[in-house]
């Protein structure tokens, strides 16, 4: 005995025609394509349980899409209807306001005193006593501009959602030379130009502090290192390197401080290191780079036959040597994590990782500069000014 037969859905060709487009579709998200191929099959008479059956739902969900679709029979009807619950409490202007707010200067705000929901009249703003926003100096102020009080949890979400980030600082360096272009120039021009039989090498100093851990690290179960905060300062030492810049050999020196007559040995045996080359110096322009009173380097190059040439970068534009990615891959490879007991254990490990270095890893860095873009990073995107563009690759 048969059960009765199922109401009919009609369906107007047209719109008949856009339900199979949408039950063919690709691209459609998978709900709207099975509501489509619902409505096409109990149009086409199914029954109730049979196209539960076909299209892997339950009756009810069946018969709901008919219902809906009875009513509006419209390709819209496809979507979700709106959702229940509490209407936001907060409006768009509130959060428009919020994030306005988190966009400018905690001084820069202007202060709009409120009596019972009432603006008064505007008192002198007071002293500033705080450079950036947390998330409840930035609900008051969101407060006392609007009327409004939100919580620190909702200023937190809105400024995820819009990925706002008040409380992060980024410092960059431009540099005041005004021969700035020239200079980088010269310096690009060493590192393409220089003829193969000569050799360019990027000179400079790197102090370290000499610190060991007061206990030991420990292993976590995860596999992170657990390590205490404090430590045991035994001085410094100063790392003088000479990067060279086509085979990325290093020569390397720890001497117990950064003095002229230091780096004028230091340079002598990277003299003798290239007997009978021309050598090109890249270096930055600190004072032991200098002639000095005693005319240093003067006298340094007539001792070598005069086969260096030194070349200086900009003022405040050290990221042009590329020594200075070498002394990257050691910050973080050596001295980052590093325990060192006395300055005789620094010594060994520096002068290690570059003993390992120069026989199995040395290569030429891959090192690209923009020079056409402005020097200001405020003009590129924040989180990649033009003078990140130097990388060390094999």
């Amino acid at each position: 005995m048969s059960g009765p037969s199922p109401r009919p859905l009609t369906i107007a060709p047209d719109l008949r025609a856009q339900l199979m487009k949408v039950s063919r579709s690709s691209t459609a998200s998978y709900a709207h394509v099975q509501r489509a191929i619902t409505l096409l099959y109990v149009a086409d008479g199914l029954a109730t349980t049979e196209v539960a059956r076909r299209t892997g739902q339950t009756d009810r969900s069946v018969r709901k899409w008919k219902a809906r679709f009875e009513a509006k029979p419209h390709l819209e009807t496809l979507d979700d209807a709106p959702r229940s619950g509490r209407k936001s409490r907060i409006g768009l202007d509130v959060r428009v306001a919020a994030m306005r707010i988190a966009c400018e200067r905690p001084d820069a705000v202007p202060k709009t005193p409120r009596v019972n929901g009432k603006p008064k009249e505007k008192e002198p703003p007071p002293k500033r006593f705080r450079d950036l926003w947390t998330h409840k100096s930035l609900a008051a102020a969101v407060e006392q501009q609007t009327g409004v009080k939100i919580s620190k949890s909702e200023i937190g979400r809105i400024l995820r959602f819009n990925g706002l980030r008040p409380h992060l600082v980024k410092q960059w360096l431009t540099s005041s030379d005004k021969d700035f272009k020239a200079k980088a120039a010269r310096v690009c021009s060493v590192y393409l130009d220089t003829p193969a039989d000569e050799v360019v090498l990027c000179v400079d100093e790197k102090p370290i502090q000499v610190l060991a851990r007061r206990f030991p690290d420990e292993v976590a179960p995860d596999g992170s290192i657990h390590r205490e905060f404090e430590y045991i300062r035994h001085g410094t030492r100063c790392l003088l390197a000479a990067f060279d810049v086509r085979t990325g050999r290093v020569i390397v020196e720890l001497v117990p401080r950064r003095t002229g007559e230091a780096l004028v040995a230091f340079m002598q045996r990277v003299a003798d290191a290239f007997p009978g080359k021309t050598i090109h110096v890249v270096w930055d322009n600190l004072n032991t780079h200098d002639d000095g009173k005693t005319a240093r380097w003067t006298r340094f190059n007539e001792r070598n036959g005069g086969r260096f040439h030194f070349v200086r970068t900009p003022i405040h534009a050290s990221w042009l040597n590329q020594v200075e990615i070498w002394f990257s891959i050691l910050q973080r490879r050596v001295i980052r994590f590093g325990d060192f007991k006395s300055a005789e254990v620094l010594a060994e490990r520096v002068l290690g990782f570059a003993g390992v270095w120069n026989a199995a890893e040395a290569h030429p860095f891959k090192w690209t500069w923009r020079s056409d873009r402005p020097q200001n990073p405020r003009r590129r995107p924040a989180h990649r000014p033009y003078w990140m563009h130097a990388e060390a690759r094999r």
